[in-house]
């Protein structure tokens, strides 16, 4: 029968002190303790033989010992040198192929080739560790286990949209890929988690050169003056051009800005901006380079729906 990752690999050392659950809650640490989940949530994440992970915090190793057997070169970052230590020596025989590193993620610099991201995320880093991923030139995709009802409201799930996932959406996808029962971790939290996962686009939705027009609107957009879309967009355009372009994006005119689906931003900036249509285009300056930021309101959510793993 299979074992948790916990059980299988804690042998308590009596000259070590016991670690408590006010130590692990601390530092944020909920455990996932089924290896079938654990299994899961590495196949979701899609890990090539050939391809580099980085794991956030990997605790005591639940989604570790999936990726080690599926991906080429596994980077694990542990804050905890208690952890940190232990998973160094489980790996020791397989460096460099497998590195663990003590320190905070959110600080580390990104591999200079292509890589993806996976990990049992603290709550409480969730916004710092996602904007990182957001702001890292290489990475292809990032797998978090994260707090339910954060995946719900970045993904759409409650009918509103985030301005994170929307300011973003022409160059990532976001999905909720199922849910995990809190009793599957300890020390057990107070809520389930989510399996929320970013993607790259191979080819942003909309020509390089009108993403920072784009993000110029959505910000616009989300600033809430007139409490509508349009009301917000009439700010930036005239508003026989502003009611025009909702027509041809399908976008009720009085539609609170949360209730606007990221892919109908896509279109109105596509009529607004005359983009695939030679006609005038709007855009204000170059693409350049963008650092996302996740650090504004938010639409209050609804109740959550029950779809589990």
């Amino acid at each position: 029968m299979a074992r948790s990752p916990r059980r299988a690999h804690h042998s308590h050392d009596p000259r070590r002190p016991r670690r408590s659950n006010d130590d692990r809650r601390r530092l944020s640490q909920n455990f996932l303790t089924d290896p079938a989940t654990a299994r899961r949530v590495v196949r979701i994440a899609r890990p090539a033989p050939d391809s580099t992970v980085v794991e956030v915090g990997p605790g005591d190793g639940a989604l570790t010992r999936f990726l080690v057997r599926e991906a080429g070169r596994v980077i694990a970052y542990e804050i905890d040198p208690t952890l940190a230590a232990r998973l160094t020596e489980r790996y020791r025989e397989r460096a460099p192929d497998v590195r663990i590193v003590r320190g905070d993620f959110t600080r580390a610099r990104p591999p200079r080739s292509p890589f993806s991201v996976v990990g049992n995320i603290p709550y409480s880093r969730t916004a710092d560790i996602v904007r990182w991923c957001l702001n890292a030139p290489g990475l292809t995709s990032a797998t978090f286990i994260t707090q339910w009802e954060y995946a719900r409201k970045r993904t759409g799930a409650y009918g509103r949209w985030s301005l994170l996932t929307v300011l973003t959406w022409p160059e990532w996808s976001w999905s909720l890929e199922g849910r995990i029962g809190r009793e599957r971790f300890r020390p057990v939290p107070r809520v389930d988690a989510g399996v929320l996962v970013l993607r790259r686009r191979e080819e942003p939705l909309l020509p390089r050169e009108d993403l920072r027009e784009y993000r110029r609107l959505v910000e616009i957009g989300f600033g809430g003056v007139g409490g509508s879309l349009s009301a917000s967009l009439r700010r930036a355009y005239p508003a026989r051009r502003v009611a025009a372009a909702l027509r041809e994006a399908g976008v009720d005119p009085s539609a609170p800005v949360g209730l606007v689906a990221p892919d109908r931003w896509v279109a109105l900036v596509r009529s607004l901006t005359g983009t695939g249509r030679g006609g005038p285009r709007t855009v204000v300056g170059a693409a350049g380079s963008h650092r996302y930021d996740d650090r504004h309101p938010r639409a209050r959510p609804d109740r959550p729906r029950r779809e589990r793993f």
